[in-house]
Protein backbone atom coordinates (compact mmCIF):
# COMPACT_ATOMS: atom_id res chain seq x y z
CA UNK A 1 0.00 0.00 0.00
CA UNK A 2 2.88 2.15 -1.00
CA UNK A 3 0.30 4.49 -2.62
CA UNK A 4 -1.21 5.57 0.70
CA UNK A 5 0.17 8.13 3.01
CA UNK A 6 1.45 6.50 6.08
CA UNK A 7 -0.52 9.10 8.86
CA UNK A 8 -3.42 8.12 7.14
CA UNK A 9 -3.38 4.80 8.29
CA UNK A 10 -5.25 3.52 11.50
CA UNK A 11 -2.84 1.52 13.56
CA UNK A 12 -4.44 1.57 17.04
CA UNK A 13 -7.36 1.10 18.61
CA UNK A 14 -7.59 4.61 20.25
CA UNK A 15 -7.44 6.23 16.34
CA UNK A 16 -9.77 3.79 15.24
CA UNK A 17 -12.44 5.04 18.23
CA UNK A 18 -11.79 8.73 17.43
CA UNK A 19 -12.77 8.72 13.74
CA UNK A 20 -16.07 6.82 14.60
CA UNK A 21 -17.48 9.05 17.57
CA UNK A 22 -20.78 8.30 17.02
CA UNK A 23 -22.20 6.09 20.07
CA UNK A 24 -23.34 2.15 19.25
CA UNK A 25 -27.16 2.15 19.49
CA UNK A 26 -29.42 0.89 21.91
CA UNK A 27 -30.64 -1.49 19.38
CA UNK A 28 -27.37 -3.13 18.11
CA UNK A 29 -26.41 -4.26 22.26
CA UNK A 30 -30.07 -5.46 22.88
CA UNK A 31 -30.48 -7.97 19.96
CA UNK A 32 -27.19 -9.51 20.69
CA UNK A 33 -28.48 -12.91 22.25
CA UNK A 34 -26.38 -15.76 23.24
CA UNK A 35 -28.89 -18.65 21.84
CA UNK A 36 -31.35 -18.39 18.76
CA UNK A 37 -34.61 -17.32 20.39
CA UNK A 38 -37.74 -18.32 18.97
CA UNK A 39 -37.61 -15.23 16.14
CA UNK A 40 -34.41 -15.91 15.08
CA UNK A 41 -34.62 -19.38 14.23
CA UNK A 42 -37.57 -18.20 11.50
CA UNK A 43 -34.79 -16.61 10.17
CA UNK A 44 -32.12 -19.05 10.03
CA UNK A 45 -34.79 -21.73 8.98
CA UNK A 46 -36.01 -19.57 5.93
CA UNK A 47 -32.95 -19.12 4.82
CA UNK A 48 -31.58 -20.97 1.80
CA UNK A 49 -27.61 -19.52 1.35
CA UNK A 50 -25.05 -18.78 4.47
CA UNK A 51 -21.49 -18.03 4.41
CA UNK A 52 -19.02 -19.58 6.80
CA UNK A 53 -16.06 -18.26 7.97
CA UNK A 54 -13.36 -20.12 9.78
CA UNK A 55 -9.78 -19.43 10.85
CA UNK A 56 -6.85 -21.46 10.81
CA UNK A 57 -2.89 -21.71 10.79
CA UNK A 58 -2.99 -20.42 7.38
CA UNK A 59 -5.73 -17.94 7.91
CA UNK A 60 -9.22 -16.93 7.32
CA UNK A 61 -11.73 -18.86 4.78
CA UNK A 62 -15.28 -17.95 3.75
CA UNK A 63 -17.31 -20.43 2.03
CA UNK A 64 -20.39 -20.58 0.49
CA UNK A 65 -23.18 -22.91 1.60
CA UNK A 66 -26.46 -23.72 0.13
CA UNK A 67 -29.44 -25.77 -0.07
CA UNK A 68 -33.17 -25.91 0.63
CA UNK A 69 -34.69 -23.59 3.29
CA UNK A 70 -33.66 -25.25 6.41
CA UNK A 71 -30.85 -26.96 5.18
CA UNK A 72 -29.18 -25.83 8.46
CA UNK A 73 -30.64 -27.80 11.46
CA UNK A 74 -31.70 -25.88 14.74
CA UNK A 75 -31.03 -28.94 16.87
CA UNK A 76 -31.91 -27.13 20.38
CA UNK A 77 -30.98 -22.69 20.85
CA UNK A 78 -27.49 -23.40 21.36
CA UNK A 79 -26.74 -26.09 18.82
CA UNK A 80 -27.06 -25.82 14.75
CA UNK A 81 -26.15 -28.69 12.45
CA UNK A 82 -25.20 -27.95 8.99
CA UNK A 83 -24.36 -30.84 6.14
CA UNK A 84 -20.83 -30.70 4.69
CA UNK A 85 -22.50 -31.28 1.20
CA UNK A 86 -20.04 -32.33 -1.89
CA UNK A 87 -17.60 -29.55 -2.72
CA UNK A 88 -14.52 -29.64 -4.04
CA UNK A 89 -12.77 -31.54 -1.56
CA UNK A 90 -10.04 -29.00 -0.52
CA UNK A 91 -11.68 -29.00 2.07
CA UNK A 92 -10.60 -25.84 3.56
CA UNK A 93 -13.34 -24.93 6.16
CA UNK A 94 -12.84 -28.53 7.82
CA UNK A 95 -9.47 -28.21 8.01
CA UNK A 96 -9.64 -24.63 9.81
CA UNK A 97 -12.30 -25.72 12.17
CA UNK A 98 -10.18 -29.50 13.14
CA UNK A 99 -7.38 -26.83 14.19
CA UNK A 100 -9.60 -23.79 15.21
CA UNK A 101 -13.41 -24.45 16.59
CA UNK A 102 -14.25 -20.31 16.20
CA UNK A 103 -16.62 -19.69 13.44
CA UNK A 104 -18.89 -16.95 12.15
CA UNK A 105 -22.57 -17.77 10.08
CA UNK A 106 -24.04 -15.25 8.35
CA UNK A 107 -27.33 -16.33 6.60
CA UNK A 108 -29.31 -14.68 3.75
CA UNK A 109 -32.65 -14.69 2.56
CA UNK A 110 -33.61 -14.03 -1.06
CA UNK A 111 -35.75 -10.91 -0.86
CA UNK A 112 -34.92 -9.92 2.81
CA UNK A 113 -33.02 -7.07 3.79
CA UNK A 114 -31.86 -8.41 6.87
CA UNK A 115 -28.93 -10.71 7.43
CA UNK A 116 -28.60 -13.39 11.07
CA UNK A 117 -24.74 -13.67 12.45
CA UNK A 118 -24.58 -16.25 14.06
CA UNK A 119 -20.78 -16.50 15.71
CA UNK A 120 -20.04 -20.30 17.90
CA UNK A 121 -17.39 -23.18 18.19
CA UNK A 122 -18.01 -25.92 16.12
CA UNK A 123 -16.66 -29.53 16.04
CA UNK A 124 -17.18 -31.70 12.98
CA UNK A 125 -18.99 -35.37 13.14
CA UNK A 126 -19.13 -38.61 11.03
CA UNK A 127 -21.77 -40.08 12.94
CA UNK A 128 -23.82 -42.08 10.42
CA UNK A 129 -27.00 -42.06 11.60
CA UNK A 130 -26.61 -38.17 12.03
CA UNK A 131 -25.48 -37.73 8.56
CA UNK A 132 -28.04 -39.90 7.10
CA UNK A 133 -30.55 -37.20 8.74
CA UNK A 134 -29.05 -34.75 6.35
CA UNK A 135 -29.82 -37.41 2.77
CA UNK A 136 -30.43 -35.11 -0.05
CA UNK A 137 -31.69 -36.73 -3.46
CA UNK A 138 -30.52 -40.40 -2.15
CA UNK A 139 -27.51 -39.09 -0.49
CA UNK A 140 -25.99 -38.35 2.87
CA UNK A 141 -23.12 -36.04 3.81
CA UNK A 142 -19.93 -37.30 4.78
CA UNK A 143 -19.79 -35.10 7.69
CA UNK A 144 -22.23 -32.47 9.71
CA UNK A 145 -20.81 -29.45 11.50
CA UNK A 146 -22.21 -28.83 14.39
CA UNK A 147 -21.57 -25.47 15.64
CA UNK A 148 -22.51 -24.51 19.34
CA UNK A 149 -24.03 -20.69 19.32
CA UNK A 150 -22.40 -18.27 21.28
CA UNK A 151 -23.13 -15.04 19.87
CA UNK A 152 -26.56 -14.53 17.75
CA UNK A 153 -28.15 -11.67 15.87
CA UNK A 154 -29.60 -9.58 13.12
CA UNK A 155 -27.61 -7.42 10.64
CA UNK A 156 -29.59 -4.51 9.50
CA UNK A 157 -30.93 -3.76 5.59
CA UNK A 158 -28.33 -0.84 4.95
CA UNK A 159 -25.84 -3.09 3.31
CA UNK A 160 -28.02 -5.21 0.76
CA UNK A 161 -30.09 -1.74 0.53
CA UNK A 162 -27.24 -0.10 -0.72
CA UNK A 163 -25.81 -3.16 -2.57
CA UNK A 164 -29.86 -3.41 -4.51
CA UNK A 165 -29.02 -7.17 -4.73
CA UNK A 166 -32.24 -8.40 -4.83
CA UNK A 167 -33.43 -6.16 -7.31
CA UNK A 168 -33.58 -8.34 -10.61
CA UNK A 169 -32.91 -4.82 -12.29
CA UNK A 170 -29.54 -5.05 -11.59
CA UNK A 171 -28.83 -8.73 -12.33
CA UNK A 172 -25.94 -9.13 -15.41
CA UNK A 173 -26.31 -11.99 -17.43
CA UNK A 174 -23.69 -14.87 -16.77
CA UNK A 175 -22.20 -14.33 -20.41
CA UNK A 176 -21.18 -10.90 -19.57
CA UNK A 177 -18.09 -12.37 -17.25
CA UNK A 178 -15.40 -14.85 -18.26
CA UNK A 179 -16.49 -18.59 -17.87
CA UNK A 180 -14.53 -20.40 -15.17
CA UNK A 181 -13.19 -22.24 -18.25
CA UNK A 182 -11.51 -19.38 -19.93
CA UNK A 183 -10.02 -18.30 -16.80
CA UNK A 184 -8.50 -21.48 -15.85
CA UNK A 185 -6.86 -21.80 -19.71
CA UNK A 186 -5.75 -18.38 -19.13
CA UNK A 187 -3.76 -19.35 -15.98
CA UNK A 188 -2.33 -22.40 -17.59
CA UNK A 189 -1.34 -20.23 -20.54
CA UNK A 190 -3.28 -22.11 -22.91
CA UNK A 191 -2.30 -26.09 -21.04
CA UNK A 192 -5.78 -26.38 -20.06
CA UNK A 193 -8.91 -26.97 -22.14
CA UNK A 194 -11.53 -24.46 -20.97
CA UNK A 195 -13.79 -25.26 -23.85
CA UNK A 196 -14.04 -28.56 -23.20
CA UNK A 197 -14.20 -27.70 -19.16
CA UNK A 198 -17.30 -25.13 -19.81
CA UNK A 199 -19.08 -27.62 -22.10
CA UNK A 200 -18.98 -30.45 -19.56
CA UNK A 201 -19.47 -28.27 -16.67
CA UNK A 202 -23.46 -28.56 -16.65
CA UNK A 203 -23.88 -32.29 -16.55
CA UNK A 204 -20.84 -32.48 -13.83
CA UNK A 205 -23.35 -30.01 -11.68
CA UNK A 206 -26.04 -32.94 -12.32
CA UNK A 207 -23.91 -35.63 -11.21
CA UNK A 208 -22.05 -34.10 -8.45
CA UNK A 209 -24.54 -31.53 -6.35
CA UNK A 210 -25.12 -34.05 -3.88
Amino acid sequence: MSFLPATSLITSIAELEALYTDPVSPAAQIKVLDHVSDHYRTFIEASPFMLLATVGPSGVDCSPRGDPPGFVRVADPKTLMIPDRRGNNRLDSLRNIVMDPRVHLLFLIPGVGETMRVIGRAVISADPDLCASFTMEGKAPRSVIIVTVEEVYPQCQKALVRSKLWDPAIQIPRSALPSLGEILAAITKGGFDGKAYDQAYPERLKQTIY
